[in-house]
């Protein structure tokens, strides 16, 4: 039965150029609303970019331009993920920037204003312009921010709007108690364990003489949103909420299956903050967050000065995107941090798809172009059942053995049945191997459509015209 699947991740801030912990969230994402379209699901896919807030409206002040220029540049670099990672036509991409957004965002600051969950008062903390986000005192490490230690809070005093999420603490830990509202388990119990130390409220804006650079409040000009309240109702605004002329929100959000993405240390706001917001407003929660790890390089985290930032596009324009894809599939843990490294990357280019994969369809389709008289004709088999337990459960990893698996035995059974031996001494026996070797390939290739796009495709472009394909993927000294 076909069903309706939104899937979204996170907006990234627009004040650097994508780096290769999006790319991660990005194929991952894909990788799922690919393989739920392939099912027959009418799949909507979010994804876009978040431009507000202090850190970006100082960055571009240290470029000298407005921000609206600042944030158009950097969000066409994000757009061209779209491109370069391959991804799904089914992507919508969103700007906060975007008029209907901003409107979306003044609707759900009113709605959750006439639930009486927000009021103003005086407030003097500690603030982090790299989270954008206000610091308790046990949030501190060393009296620096843990997610960033090389930069000051910075002590702020004003008048501001706070939303009282310490209202719903029964209701929040009540949705988090429900199975499978987080993946992996242990981030659910960690949120389980934060909420139940007691919710505080927040704040939800920041005085306009300070930060001018955010969507207005409604009803008071001299305040702005606070960059997370306005940028969290994208995943909702992106469907045409308030007045969703297409249905796409009752479709997607209200009726059809909701799955969010995002990095380990987003608990607090997608899975706590977000969804006290739905609470107030009268909407439907969120079904399921995902929450990834991270990538560190050479056991320590990407930074310019260290000289082990990654770049993405950079392996792409070298590599191809599909060897991006399947290296953040196969070898990069879906729930814990992973070390990546150029080396390592190399060395499972070269082993697993110069002398796997690219290997194995060209012996397959050589043979079957030199000794067969015609292209095989093959009939695409339901996906095994190991296979789709491990996408069920986002185990990337476990996902891509089974097809590597499958690569090895394919290619141990040549070595095993010699059908290029065997076809010069009975020609029939021969083709039928032949004939077998081609069948499981294309089994082989249904697999990989959801992580390696643009190889499934030319793999069974190549069986359909009986020809062998060009290297797929050239040997890398």
């Amino acid at each position: 039965m076909k069903k309706a699947f939104y899937i979204t991740t996170t907006l990234p801030y627009v004040n650097a150029d994508p780096h290769i912990g999006f790319a991660l969230e990005m194929v991952q994402a894909d990788i799922i609303a690919r393989y739920r379209a392939l099912l027959g699901d009418e799949v909507f896919f979010n994804t876009g970019t978040d431009e507000h807030g202090l850190k970006i409206f100082q960055k571009a002040e240290e470029s000298g331009k407005d921000p609206q220029a600042y944030t158009d540049e950097y969000a066409a670099k994000f757009r061209q993920l779209k491109e370069k990672l391959d991804l799904s036509p089914e992507l919508h991409f969103i700007r906060t920037t975007d008029p209907h957004h901003k409107m979306a965002a003044e609707e759900m600051w009113r709605r959750c204003e006439k639930a009486g969950d927000i009021y103003k008062k005086k407030y003097k903390g500690l603030y982090c312009v790299g989270d954008e986000a206000f610091l308790k005192e046990s949030d501190l490490v060393n009296g620096k921010c843990p997610n960033h230690p090389s930069m000051e809070p910075v002590e702020v005093e004003e008048e501001n709007y706070f939303f009282k999420l310490s209202r719903y603490q029964k209701e929040i830990l009540a949705y988090l108690n429900q199975e499978d509202v987080i993946v992996p388990e242990w981030r659910r119990l960690e949120a389980v364990h934060f909420v139940e130390q007691g919710l505080e409220d927040f704040s939800i804006s920041r005085v306009k003489e300070k930060m001018p650079w955010g969507v207005a409040v409604p009803g008071d000009a001299h305040q702005v949103m606070y960059v997370w309240f306005d940028a969290l109702t994208n995943y909702i605004s992106t469907l045409g909420w308030p007045d969703d002329p297409e249905g796409n929100f009752k479709k997607f959000w209200e009726e059809g299956e909701t799955l969010q993405l995002a990095g380990k240390d987003q608990v607090r706001f997608q899975s706590i903050m977000w969804q006290a917001m739905l609470l107030s407003a009268g909407l439907p929660a969120t079904k399921k967050v995902f929450y990834h790890g991270f990538i560190t390089s050479g056991g320590q985290k990407m930074s310019k000065s260290v000289g082990n930032v990654i770049d993405p596009l950079a392996i792409v324009d070298e590599y191809g995107a599909d060897a991006l894809r399947y290296f953040l599939a196969r070898h990069v843990h879906p729930f814990d941090d992973s070390d990546v490294t150029m080396e390592r990357f190399k060395e499972a280019y070269n082993a697993d798809l110069a002398n796997g994969i690219g290997n194995l369809a060209g012996r397959i389709m050589q043979l079957s172009e030199k000794n067969l008289p015609g292209p095989v004709a093959v009939q695409f088999v339901p996906y095994p059942s190991e296979f789709t337990d491990a996408l069920a459960t986002y185990d990337y990893n476990a996902a891509t053995n089974q097809i590597m698996l499958r690569v090895q035995a394919l290619d141990q059974k040549i070595n095993q049945t010699e059908p290029f031996k065997v076809v010069k001494t009975d020609v029939e026996k021969g083709r039928a191997i032949i004939t077998q070797l081609v069948r499981e390939l294309a089994a082989i290739d249904l697999l990989l459509e959801p992580f390696m796009p643009e190889t499934s495709k030319k793999i069974i472009e190549a069986i359909m015209s009986n020809k062998k394909p060009e290297n797929l993927f050239p040997r890398k000294d």
